[in-house]
């Protein structure tokens, strides 16, 4: 159970409410507090607390902080340097967003191992606050129908067949190769579990990040930058691991894949808890078992890292100990790790009878949940982003193209007379 925050925390109350205006936010808790005065000065967290939702310029944020311009440089500088803002160098000018928590700067803290920070005492405060407590994991991954990654199915496993019915955003392999930018860091998930004594043995130096993101982790020094090979190289050894890939829900210009255990992962520790509630978005596959093919050896159920499979009895009278593997659908993720444990062909890959929907990009991805949020007002209404005519429309755009239903739950949550007349002119 959380334990809200009873305390006045002066910056870091303005920061705490800055993180909650975004789709994904962060519920404020005693630890939320402790994560956030290790990662922030309190000046920082002040400076931060009144910066846009977003992208801004380096002028912008020295007027909005009344600061002198090299001044505001040096500051946005060092934050990027600790991942706590990303940055987009563009000819001479430079632009900045501060990414959510997660996945952001909570993962950039530990995406490399540095000694400026406690980060044994940083593992121990998010494994409080997000395995202990999980409020913020609740919110993260169960609050309305469009979430933050889908998981992306083994192109090993699939037969021919099947395998010209993927689309080219639903593999990982395709993702590698369209990167302007590849970026490989530490594992945030198996880094914290190992400060905790818990992490397993599947490799650290393998957590993926691409194109603009990548760029400026790697410009940072955050991520070692790696060309299309050694990435595809690093999703064959994911593979060999049994670990399943797991990134942004988006169609294009993907920005993460993790490479994810069901011990360390908290998306797949997530799936496991809430199955039943969607908290991950599958893949267009699902596995098939063959009962006259299964001998119940069950490395299927090990396997699998959101136990969707178990061993059931087989109801053969005359092998009254003999079981088989069951699938529990609404569970399984679709990643077809379990297939690596078959050899008899008793599972293989087939579509699933309705196609998962996938957002066509970020602002797409984060409208969706905003409106199932209740949080669009924030998107539309905050007084930075209305200074942006490039950011404005690109919102709307994609409200624009949401279906009807979804269209009149953007309208209604801010009664805005102006968007319903703007969607009904675009309809």
């Amino acid at each position: 159970m959380a334990h809200h925050h009873t305390i006045k925390t002066n910056g870091y109350d303005g920061l705490a409410k800055r993180l909650n205006i975004f789709p994904q936010g962060a519920p404020p808790t005693e630890f939320l507090f402790k994560i956030l005065k290790v990662l922030f000065s309190e000046r920082e967290a002040k400076l931060v607390s009144s910066l846009p939702i977003k992208s801004f310029t380096d002028k912008k944020a020295a007027a909005i902080w009344k600061l002198d311009l090299h001044d505001a440089r040096v500051i946005l500088n060092d934050l990027a340097d600790r991942g706590i803002l990303l940055d987009y160098e563009d000819g001479e000018d430079t632009t900045y967003i501060l990414p959510p928590p997660m996945a952001g700067f909570f993962e950039f803290s530990m995406m490399r191992y540095r000694n400026d920070i406690d980060q044994k005492a940083l593992a121990d405060l998010f494994y409080q606050y997000i395995n202990v407590e999980e409020d913020f994991i609740k919110a993260l991954f169960l609050d309305g129908e469009t979430q933050l990654g889908r998981v992306f199915v083994n192109e090993a496993v699939l037969s021919n067949e099947n395998a010209l019915h993927v689309l080219d955003y639903e593999r990982a392999s395709e993702v590698v190769k369209t990167a302007s930018q590849i970026g490989i860091g530490v594992c945030y998930c198996r880094h914290k579990m190992e400060h905790m004594g818990k992490n397993c043995d599947a490799p650290m130096d393998i957590c993926m990040t691409f194109n603009g993101p990548a760029e400026s982790l790697i410009r940072h020094g955050i991520a070692r930058e790696v060309d299309v090979p050694e990435g595809l190289d690093l999703l064959d050894k994911a593979r060999d691991f049994n670990l399943v890939q797991f990134g942004e829900n988006v169609q294009e210009r993907v920005s993460f894949i993790c490479n994810c255990c069901g011990c360390c992962c908290e998306a797949l520790i997530a799936a496991r808890k809430f199955g039943f509630l969607n908290p991950v978005h599958t893949t267009n596959f699902i596995p098939k078992i063959t009962d006259e093919q299964c001998n119940g050896c069950g490395k299927c159920v090990a396997l699998c890292p959101v136990e969707a499979m178990t061993l059931v009895t087989a109801s053969d009278p005359r092998k009254p100990k003999k079981m088989k593997a069951k699938l529990d659908a609404e569970q399984c993720l679709g990643c077809g790790v379990c297939l690596k444990g078959c050899d008899r062909g008793a599972l293989k890959m087939l579509p699933r009878e309705e196609r998962v929907i996938t957002p066509v990009n970020s602002v797409h991805r984060i409208v969706l949940m905003a409106i199932e949020r209740g949080t669009l007002q924030n998107l539309l209404f905050d007084q930075q982003v209305f200074t942006s005519h490039r950011a404005m429309a690109a919102v709307l755009g994609a409200i624009l193209k949401l279906p009807p239903a979804k269209q009149l739950l953007a309208s209604s949550q801010f009664k805005s007379r102006y968007l319903l007349s703007l969607i009904k002119r675009f309809e």
